[in-house]
C-alpha cells in the first residue's frame, strides 16, 4: 500500500503531473510501448492502482470510489473509474523494467504483490497524508516553487538521492551550482526506495547535519514522497518531469541511475550512462537540463576533490567505496574526515553501532526435553558474563503461561505462538538486547516466518537458527516428568513426535545433540558462531 499512497499523494499535490489520476488503459499502454500518455504527452512510469478481480467486479465504470490512507483510514481522495483492465506482469516487466527478472525489486513487486486488476481513472483531492516526521521539510510542488520565487531562485540544480551524503557529494552539487550560477536542491526520495536502503529517518539526519556545510543561502533540503522502481533510464526521466513540477531548471542523473544492481545472471541491469543518454535525447521537450553525475576523487596533497577525469596521470588519490564504508561502521573502524564530516559519521554510527553494540536473536528449536531449554539458560548466562548487552530469555513454557495462555496446540496456534515469539524478539533486538528463544517451532513454514520478522523487525538481520538435534528416542528415555508417556497413552494430544510431526530445519545455522554433546560444549559452539560474525 506505501507505493500507492506515495504515488496519490504526487498525484493529488501536482508532482506527476500532467497525470490527474492512475492512469486509464490507454495511457498506460502508451506508456509501456512509447512512454508517452495517449495524448502523446511524455511519461515514462505506468501509475496505477491494482485491486483484486473481486473488488474490480463490485467497481464498475463511473463507481466513486474513497481512497483512504491505510496509516489511519482519513480519506485522501475520490478515485471515479473509468476503465479497469487486466495486468500483464510479464509484458510490464519486459518493457518498463527491461526484463521479467525477479532479481529486479520492481519485478519481483509486481509478481508477488501486485493484484490482478488496474483501475483507471481521475482522482479528486480530499487532504494530503498526514505526518508527523520531518514535516517543515516536506513542500509540494506548489509550496517549494513559492519558495524559490520568494529567494529569488532563477536557476536550481536538484539531487536526487536515497543514500546518505558525504564530502564528495557536497562537493559535487557546489561544483554544479558553480559551474551553472545556480542554487542547489538536495531533493532526497523518503517514500519507498531499495529494500535493504538507509531507513529514511537516518539520512535525513544526515542531510540536515551536511547542509551549514554550504554557504548561507547556496542550498536547501527538501523531501520527496516518491516510490522509486528502479528503473533505471526511465526512471532518470521519470526524475526529471517530476523534479521540473517542483520548479527546477537543471537536474543531476549520476551514473547508473537508478539502478538495481545485478540481475540473475550477475550482470548490470542497465548500462552505466543508459540513463544520461535518454534524458539527453528528450532535453528539449522536458523543460529541464541535465546535469551529468561527475565521478569524485580526493586528492590528499591539496585537501581537496576533484572529478575522476580531471586528475592528471600520476597525481595521488584516496577513496572509500560503499563496501568498505560499511565494513568500517560494522567494525567500528575510523572513517577519516576527508571522506565524510564527523557530524555525518556520528548519526550513521548512531543508526548503525558497531557489531559488538548490535542486538540479535538465537532461536533454539527441537524436541520436548531435546536440551534446548538447559541451553538456553546456559547462553542466557554466558551472556550476561559477557556484559555489553541486555539479555532476554523467551522459553516456550514462559511465553505459553505469559504471552499465549489462549492459545492450544492446533498448527495454526502454533505458528500463531512463534510469531508472537519473533515479534518480540525482533523488537528486543532491535533495541540492543541479546535475545535467546527456545520454543519447540516444529514447522518449517513458522520459523522461516519467525527468521523473516525479526530479521526485518531488529533493522540488524542478526538472527540465528540453532537446531537442538537430540534424537526422539534420548528426549524420550530422560523425560523424568512422564510427558511423553502420557502422549503415548493418549493422555495429551497433538504432542511433537508422537502424534504431531516435527520438521527439521534445512537451514540451520547450527546443528547440535545433547546426546553426544555437553551443555558446555554446545554452549561455546554458539559463542564461537557469534564470535565469528563480530557480535561478541
Amino acid at each position: 500500500m506505501q507505493r500507492q499512497l506515495c504515488d496519490l499523494e504526487l498525484i493529488i499535490t501536482g508532482g506527476f503531473s500532467p497525470l490527474e489520476g492512475f492512469m486509464n488503459k490507454a495511457d498506460y499502454a502508451g506508456c509501456l510501448e512509447r512512454m508517452r500518455l495517449a495524448d502523446g504527452t511524455l511519461f515514462p512510469m505506468p501509475i496505477t492502482l491494482d485491486v483484486s478481480k473481486e473488488q474490480a467486479a463490485s467497481l464498475p465504470a463511473g463507481s466513486r470510489v474513497a481512497l483512504r490512507d491505510p496509516r489511519d483510514d482519513v480519506a485522501i481522495a475520490i478515485l471515479t473509474v473509468s476503465d479497469q483492465y487486466e495486468v500483464d506482469r510479464a509484458r510490464e516487466a519486459e518493457l518498463v523494467f527491461g526484463a521479467n527478472d525477479p532479481a529486479h525489486p520492481s519485478v519481483a513487486y509486481l509478481h508477488q504483490q501486485v493484484r490482478d486488476v488496474y483501475l483507471g481513472g481521475p482522482v479528486q483531492a480530499i487532504a494530503k497524508p498526514q505526518y508527523y516526521d520531518y514535516v517543515e521539510l516536506r513542500y509540494t510542488p506548489a509550496e517549494l516553487r513559492h519558495h524559490f520565487e520568494k529567494v529569488a531562485w532563477r536557476r536550481v540544480v536538484a539531487f536526487q538521492t536515497r543514500n546518505p551524503m558525504h564530502r564528495e557529494h557536497r562537493e559535487l552539487t557546489v561544483r554544479a551550482a558553480r559551474k551553472l550560477q545556480a542554487n542547489v536542491l538536495i531533493h532526497p526520495v523518503v517514500g519507498v526506495t531499495k529494500p535493504g536502503d538507509v531507513d529514511h529517518y537516518t539520512r535525513v539526519r544526515v542531510y540536515q547535519s551536511l547542509m551549514p556545510r554550504y554557504p548561507k543561502g547556496m542550498a536547501t533540503l527538501a523531501l520527496l514522497p516518491l516510490a522509486m522502481r528502479m528503473a533505471g533510464p526511465r526512471e532518470a526521466l521519470w526524475h526529471a518531469i517530476i523534479r521540473k513540477n517542483f520548479g527546477v531548471s537543471h537536474f543531476i542523473v549520476g551514473r547508473d541511475h537508478a539502478g538495481p544492481g545485478k540481475n540473475s545472471q550477475g550482470q548490470d541491469f542497465y548500462g552505466p550512462y543508459d540513463a544520461q543518454d535518454l534524458v539527453r535525447a528528450h532535453t528539449d521537450e522536458l523543460g529541464i537540463e541535465m546535469v551529468p553525475f561527475q565521478m569524485m576523487t580526493y586528492l590528499p596533497d591539496t585537501d581537496e576533490y576533484q572529478p575522476v577525469d580531471e586528475v592528471p596521470e600520476g597525481t595521488r588519490t584516496l577513496n572509500i567505496s560503499g563496501t568498505e564504508l560499511r565494513k568500517r561502521l560494522k567494525t567500528g573502524a575510523h572513517i577519516p574526515e576527508w571522506f565524510s564530516y564527523d557530524s555525518v559519521v556520528q548519526t550513521l554510527r548512531e543508526s548503525y553501532p558497531p557489531k559488538t553494540q548490535q542486538g540479535f536473536t538465537i532461536l533454539l528449536t527441537g524436541l520436548y526435553n531435546s536440551g534446548k531449554d538447559q541451553i538456553a539458560r546456559a547462553l542466557q548466562v554466558k551472556f550476561y558474563e559477557q556484559g555489553g548487552r541486555s539479555v532476554s530469555l523467551l522459553l516456550g513454557e514462559t511465553v505459553r503461561a505469559e504471552l499465549s495462555s489462549e492459545l492450544g496446540f492446533t498448527p495454526e496456534d502454533r505458528d500463531r505462538n512463534i510469531q508472537r515469539i519473533a515479534f518480540v524478539a525482533g523488537e528486543l533486538a532491535r533495541a540492543g538486547a541479546a535475545v535467546v528463544a527456545a520454543p519447540i517451532a516444529p514447522y518449517e513454514r513458522s520459523r522461516a516466518a519467525a527468521r523473516e520478522t525479526i530479521t526485518k523487525n531488529s533493522g540488524s538481520g542478526n538472527f540465528f537458527l540453532v537446531h537442538v538435534a537430540t534424537p526422539l528416542e534420548h528426549c524420550e528415555r530422560t523425560d523424568r516428568r512422564g510427558t511423553y508417556a502420557k502422549a503415548r497413552r493418549g493422555e495429551i494430544k497433538g504432542f511433537t513426535g508422537v502424534d504431531d510431526v516435527y520438521e527439521p530445519p534445512r537451514d540451520a545455522d547450527l546443528v547440535v545433540d545433547t546426546s553426544k554433546q555437553s551443555i558446555a560444549e554446545i554452549t561455546h559452539s554458539v559463542v564461537l558462531m557469534l564470535e565469528a560474525q563480530s557480535l561478541i
